[in-house]
């Protein structure tokens, strides 16, 4: 009988690490631990005032600004998330850009989405323009979509940005017949179904971030939008894992730019990579 040594099974291990993943996990616990600290600053509602003095602005209207920004977390996460995003999006010249808690006793993608649709509504009825553009971590990126596609928030929705969403489920969600909105998070699960279903005519355009180093996407490329009626372009990540998407420099640039792009770059479609 043959005795591997302990160093001798290296070879054998599947999951050989490498530098650049080193590098990303190392990222991911730094980014982890300075969450939990910003984690309770998110736990409250926005407050969202009318502006006074300062009539809506219409989209359409000539020389316009634009349009408000919504950002949605992801699961059992809040607005905290997006502290450096955000802060991103309004130092490049967008003057509106909202967060929104959904509840973490919320047990459905369906039941989410219908709140998504009721705020935007409220937002564009408040700032008097006509769509907003949504940016959505993980989770909150399949909420946003299931609006978009399922309940016709495709009038209101110029573009859907997505930052490691499953939109084909993943597979290494933990646990997965605790929480029904992990199990729908999962491979063919109904609400996955749902939107796989023919979508003719959604005038959203679809900008999905993936990375290829995002330890809860399996497979990674589960965070590309890939559905025949959609407008969608997938932006390919390098070198950082799936908490850094919404934190990220290189990732927000791209994120600014996906957004800058929607209203003249409605038929793209493809790939690109952010290092």
């Amino acid at each position: 009988m043959k005795v591997l040594l302990p160093w001798k099974l290296l070879p054998l291990f599947p999951l050989r690490l490498s530098t650049a993943l080193l590098r990303a996990t190392a990222l991911e616990l730094a980014i982890l631990a300075g969450h939990l600290v910003l984690y309770p600053t998110g736990i409250a509602p926005e407050r969202r005032p009318r502006p006074a003095g300062v009539p809506p602005t219409p989209l359409l209207s000539p020389g316009a600004p634009h349009p408000p920004t919504v950002l949605l977390h992801g699961f059992v996460d809040n607005r905290s998330v997006f502290v450096l995003l955000r802060r991103s999006l309004l130092r490049h010249g967008r003057r509106h850009v909202e967060s929104l808690n959904y509840s973490l006793l919320t047990c459905d993608i369906r039941a989410a989405a219908e709140l998504l649709g009721r705020h935007v509504e409220e937002i564009c009825d408040r700032t008097g323009h006509h769509e907003v553009d949504v940016v959505g971590h993980s989770l909150g990126g399949l909420i946003a979509r299931y609006y978009v596609q399922r309940l016709g928030g495709d009038r209101r929705v110029r573009t859907l940005v997505t930052l490691g969403t499953p939109h084909a489920g993943t597979t290494v969600a933990p646990l997965a017949g605790a929480h029904p909105l992990v199990r729908q998070m999962r491979p063919g699960s109904s609400v996955l179904r749902e939107l796989n279903e023919p979508a003719p005519g959604c005038r959203t355009r679809f900008v999905g971030f993936w990375s290829d180093l995002d330890q809860w996407m399996v497979p990674v490329e589960t965070a590309r939008v890939e559905h025949p009626d959609l407008i969608a372009q997938n932006v390919r990540v390098t070198g950082i894992g799936h908490l850094a998407l919404p934190v990220h420099p290189a990732v927000a640039a791209g994120v600014r730019e996906a957004l800058d792009a929607g209203g003249t770059a409605a038929g793209t479609s493809g790939s690109a990579s952010v290092a």
